[in-house]
């Protein structure tokens, strides 16, 4: 193999799998002499990638962490898993995968040969997830990586939204960021036809692109994207007052609630109370609270007192129907 470029994409190729390689059977595999092999580890150090080599009678080459890091490649194979599981996690709102990810998706699906995104699509489309998290709704990972992309060219986005109430319409925005709860996916945006500022859900987006035109991001009124939509689904919705005793100690419902709903004081060595607001539903209310498995004891607010009366109700009566 006498061209050097395409050489050294393959070496790095072999040093970036978790092994170590003798530098005879390096030199075998790249078809040159093992003084090549020895030079051509100098030109990847040269560019940043952190090879050590270890001393002995073979002697060997492995990639190790460095300070910073380096191009990384990825073959085929590898490529597939990534960009899927990438999807897998950006589609679905769970906690803990936030933004970097689906940038991390774009920059990849951008680079992707057209080959390995069809099999990407076709995995993708033969997979059936499951979700477990309440009403979580999946989103579409092209919407999260299209308005992500958007977002770093500072470029206006047209879409189709569909809101609470059914309503469609569509919008033309300046996208600012994306921010991820633990159930959904918003997008905070400046919407040109409304001439102010607004959340959108992503599950009820569709169709987004690109418009082409570039704009100068706009100052944001509270400067976190993060509490602009949680004040705007303050206002979206009316905040009710939680008030719930616990059979178990703080520790135990603090590590099994949303740090939103509040924080658990002690009122026993195994028992506890939470006082806190929220704005949701009262169907994810009551399931997240059943998910603490211990005994609690809802004292507001009342219609969460009797949509858990109700619930209570039906799973009993399904349980007892295969008696009947």
């Amino acid at each position: 193999m006498t061209d050097t470029p395409a050489r050294l994409l393959n070496l790095l190729s072999l040093l970036q799998t978790p092994r170590e390689w003798p530098g005879s059977e390096l030199a075998e595999r790249l078809d040159v002499s093992p003084r090549t092999i020895r030079r051509d580890i100098d030109r990847l150090r040269d560019l940043g990638y952190p090879v050590e080599a270890s001393r002995g009678a073979v002697g060997g080459y492995r990639l190790v962490a460095g300070a910073a890091m380096p191009p990384l490649l990825l073959d085929d194979e590898e490529a597939v898993a990534i960009a899927v599981g990438l999807r897998a996690g950006a589609g679905h709102a769970i906690e803990g995968v936030e933004e970097a990810s689906v940038r991390a998706l774009a920059k990849l699906e951008q680079v992707l040969p057209s080959r390995l995104r069809h099999r990407v699509s076709t995995l993708q489309a033969a997979t059936v997830p499951l979700l477990v998290r309440g009403d979580a709704a999946s989103v579409d990972p092209r919407t999260l990586t299209v308005i992500a992309a958007a977002i770093t060219g500072t470029e206006r986005l047209r879409f189709g939204y569909r809101a609470g109430d059914g309503a469609e319409t569509k919008r033309q925005v300046e996208p600012y960021r994306l921010v991820s709860t633990a159930r959904r996916w918003y997008l905070v945006a400046y919407d040109l036809g409304r001439e102010d500022w607004r959340t959108f859900r992503l599950d009820r987006v569709s169709e987004p692109y690109p418009t082409g035109a570039r704009f100068t991001p706009r100052e944001l009124p509270t400067g976190d994207a993060a509490e602009f939509l949680s004040s705007s689904m303050s206002r979206a919705q009316p905040q009710m007052e939680l008030d719930v005793s616990f059979a178990a100690p703080a520790e135990f419902v603090a590590a099994r609630l949303p740090a939103s709903l509040g924080v658990p004081e002690p009122t026993g060595p195994d028992s506890c109370r939470l006082r806190g607001s929220a704005a949701d539903s009262l169907e994810w209310l009551a399931l997240r609270l059943a998910l603490v498995d211990c005994e609690f004891t809802v004292r507001q607010p009342a219609r969460l007192i009797e949509h858990i009366g109700e619930l209570g109700g039906r799973l009993t009566r399904a349980a007892g129907a295969g008696d009947a």
